[in-house]
Order: structure tokens, then C-alpha cells, then sequence
């Protein structure tokens, strides 16, 4: 394993997941890479129907790959979860964008949180199994001698999804998959809920997968994004880059769209692209470049070649003919 192959807690190579429905087959990722380094947050973002989400259930072994690896700190974990070895479960964990769903209504609250502690025989006993979910719902802002007896449907969106952080933490992973963990939340409740997940990154010295359609997110949150269009990725840098140095056409649009509070943000906002047109159907997707349809520079080439990636500065790659017939 080569210097820069130790530094990666995850490795995602030549990843494909179709689906086969009565209209056709849905390509919905079709042939990623990407990597998320030890301690940091990369941001998966893109368009509702643009695969991200289909993408981190792969990486947790919900669904199996079409094609491609998936591997985990050096191990290929490829296959769905029930075929994981238990280590390796226990070491990957998952926040789900609706904590509504992913919360047994039945149970009490520490009955959900305290669940992986007893799957994975991590506690031994009735009292330290109670100690264990109090400290993890202490670790989420939620006071146990509040919560603990509670039921999902006592509780506000902010702290279901508190709880849903507090029972992905219990087995001490070392990496999360967030799938949009704030948009089901008003814009208060949402900057509570990342300054959790922040602290907890830093506390326990996690690995993040952020999954989400708001670009702006990533400024503050991500060491990295990777921008991702009709199950393919189209471009790949460090987040700041992102903000003064946009390039595909795709991401030029996704900011032109972002909200400001100042003149200064709005500065930087792109003028030349604007949001336009619909995501195309993944089960019959344009030729060529993916974004030909909606992208105000595309030439022949884009509609029939696809572009390939090309580095236009350290950490900064691209999928674009704009960059590519430059190259």
C-alpha cells in the first residue's frame, strides 16, 4: 500500500448500479471513482435524481454494485451488508435524510439508540447498556433523563434526527454516510444539527460522506466535493475551489442558484450560467455529455463524446470538452 493509498479511508473505483424495470434499465450510477481521505468530509452533490443518494447505499452495502469496488480501509467490501464480515459493520455507520422513516415509532428512544450496542454485544449488562445510551444522548445535546422513555413521535424533526446521529455513533465508527441530514429541517434547526455532526467529527475522529443538493452546505463543511449529474460525476476538487473557481458548466449553475445574505456572495455567484431545464430520464440518458441538453456551450462534440477527466490544477479535476480540448 503506496503512502497516498494509507491516507484513504475509503476508495470508490469504476462504480455502476442499474436497475431493470418494466419501461427499461436504470443507469443509476453509471462509472464513478472517487476516495474520502481519514478525518475528513467529502461532499457528494448534484440534483434530486442524480444517483448521490443511490451511491451511499452502496458504500454501506444496502445495495450491491452492478459493477466496480468498493473498498474500505483497504478491505473490498463490494457486496451487500449481510455479506460483510461484522467488523467491518460495525465500523461503517449511516445518517438517513428522514429521521421520521428511519425510526421504529414503537420503541423508545433508548430502545433505537442503544439497538447497535446489542447487536454488535458491545454492552453486558441492563446497567451498562442504560449508561452507554445516556452518554450517547448526552454527546447529541439530548438529555437522557428527557428522552430516553420518549417515542419518535413525541419529538421534534431536529431531535429525531439527533437520535438517528446518536444511534449511527453507538458502535464508534470511524465512517458515516450522510444522506441529506438536514433538508427535512427548518434553516435554525439545521445549523444545530451540523454543528453536532461537526463536533462529533472532530471528537471521535470520523470519516464523512456528505450526500446533498445544497452546494452552499459545502463551504463550511467539506474538505472536498465531487459534483454529480445523471450518475455520473462531472467534476472533483478541494470546496474552495468550488466557490472561486468553478468550471463545468453544471456547477456554475448549481451556485448561480445558491441563496445570499451580501454583496459580496452575490459577487461571486456566476453570471454566465443559469439554472435551466430538467434532469433527464436516467433510463434513457443523452449521449455524450450528460449536461449537453441544458448547457449553453455545448459544440457536436459534447452530444456525442463523453468527456473525460483532466487535471487544471493540484486536486482540481474536470469532465468537460471546454477543458479537455484545451488539454
Amino acid at each position: 500500500m503506496t503512502m497516498e493509498e494509507a491516507e484513504k479511508i475509503l476508495v470508490v473505483q469504476n462504480l455502476k448500479k442499474y436497475f431493470k424495470t418494466t419501461f427499461g434499465t436504470v443507469k443509476a450510477v453509471d462509472d464513478i471513482s472517487f476516495d474520502v481521505r481519514f478525518g475528513e468530509t467529502l461532499g457528494l452533490v448534484g440534483e434530486s435524481g442524480s444517483g448521490k443518494s443511490t451511491t451511499g447505499y452502496l458504500t454501506m452495502g444496502i445495495y450491491t454494485p452492478t459493477a466496480g469496488k468498493i473498498l474500505f480501509k483497504g478491505q473490498d467490501v463490494s457486496v451487500h451488508a449481510l455479506k460483510r464480515p461484522k467488523h467491518i459493520k460495525k465500523d461503517m455507520s449511516m445518517v438517513f435524510q428522514d429521521p421520521a422513516s428511519s425510526l421504529n415509532p414503537s420503541k423508545t428512544i433508548g430502545d433505537i439508540v442503544g439497538l447497535p450496542l446489542k447487536i454488535h454485544g458491545m454492552v453486558n449488562s441492563s446497567s451498562e447498556f442504560i449508561e452507554k445510551v445516556a452518554e450517547l444522548l448526552e454527546t447529541v445535546e439530548l438529555p437522557p433523563e428527557r428522552f430516553m422513555h420518549r417515542r419518535p413521535g413525541d419529538l421534534g424533526g431536529g431531535e429525531k434526527q439527533a437520535v438517528a446521529i446518536a444511534r449511527a455513533i453507538a458502535t464508534s465508527p470511524s465512517f458515516v454516510v450522510l444522506d441529506e441530514p438536514t433538508s427535512a429541517l427548518d434553516v435554525s434547526i439545521q445549523a444545530k444539527i451540523i454543528k453536532i455532526l461537526m463536533k462529533l467529527q472532530q471528537e471521535l475522529k470520523l470519516s464523512y460522506l456528505f450526500i446533498t443538493h445544497d452546494l452552499s452546505l459545502m463551504r463550511n463543511v467539506a474538505s472536498r466535493v465531487a459534483i454529480m449529474y445523471l450518475a455520473k460525476i462531472y467534476e472533483y476538487a478541494p470546496a474552495r475551489l468550488f466557490f472561486h473557481n468553478p468550471l463545468h458548466p453544471y456547477t456554475k449553475m448549481l451556485l448561480s442558484s445558491v441563496p445570499v445574505l451580501t454583496d459580496e456572495e452575490e459577487a461571486l455567484k456566476p453570471r454566465d450560467v443559469k439554472s435551466t431545464g430538467e434532469v433527464s430520464s436516467a433510463i434513457n440518458p443523452p449521449p455524450g455529455c450528460r449536461f449537453h441538453p441544458r448547457c449553453p456551450f455545448a459544440t457536436n462534440i459534447c452530444k456525442v463524446k463523453e468527456p473525460e477527466f483532466v487535471l487544471t490544477e493540484p486536486g482540481h479535476y474536470v469532465a468537460c470538452h471546454l477543458y479537455t480540448e484545451k488539454s
